[in-house]
């Protein structure tokens, strides 16, 4: 269980990483302790690549319903124009940025700013997902979460996709991905590979 450390600003900033496979959580815990921030009167900026319109245009919406207030951008740099007057700034589904994304997370825990991103962290042929791992090594803290997988119940770590496409961008929910263990998921991929000879 993640233990939210007390944030002091005049201490310096940091980044928090929530990452997991699709359907464990992550948008959810990142509203979780993003609300909790405001609660504090903390001056709290969210920000979700605006590629990723699934639920709604502008808030960040977790898959079980639960939103937050976020502003949309086209890329990292944005995030630094538009988190000038707040402490603590949330990014959602991270792995869609590019490599502008690191720079800018260090920039902000530079000056101070407590820094929460959620992000896939393998996509759905269980690579480490874009920008991830390199978010990963510069954080200092780490959540992952996990989900239940759909086939046998026991904790999932995978993004299996249900449908047939190569594209390593496909924004989906559950008539597209569940989440799988790592028997299950490898099991899938033998079907799929027999499925395509």
């Amino acid at each position: 269980m993640f233990i939210e450390p007390h944030f002091n600003q005049s201490r310096g900033g940091w980044i928090e990483i929530i990452c997991g496979c699709m359907f464990s959580g992550k948008t959810e815990e990142l509203i979780r302790r993003l609300n909790r921030a405001t609660i504090a009167r903390q001056k709290v900026e969210i920000f979700k690549p605006a590629v990723d319109q699934r639920y709604h245009e502008e808030d960040v919406v977790s898959h079980n319903a639960t939103s937050i207030r976020s502003t949309p951008v086209h890329n990292a740099e944005e995030i630094l124009l538009l988190s000038a007057d707040s402490n603590i700034i949330g990014i959602d589904e991270a792995q869609f940025f590019d490599e502008s994304i690191v720079e800018v997370c260090n920039t902000l825990a530079n000056q101070g700013k407590r820094v929460v991103i959620a992000g896939l962290d393998m996509d759905y042929q269980e690579n480490p997902f874009g920008v991830m791992p390199k978010l990963l090594a510069i954080a200092e803290f780490i959540t992952k979460v996990h989900a239940i997988c759909m086939v046998c119940g026991s904790v999932a770590s995978y993004s299996y996709r249900l449908v047939a496409s190569e594209e390593k961008v496909l924004l989906g929910e559950a008539d597209e991905y569940e989440a799988r263990c790592r028997k299950c998921f490898q099991e899938g991929l033998e079907v799929q590979d027999k499925a395509t000879r």
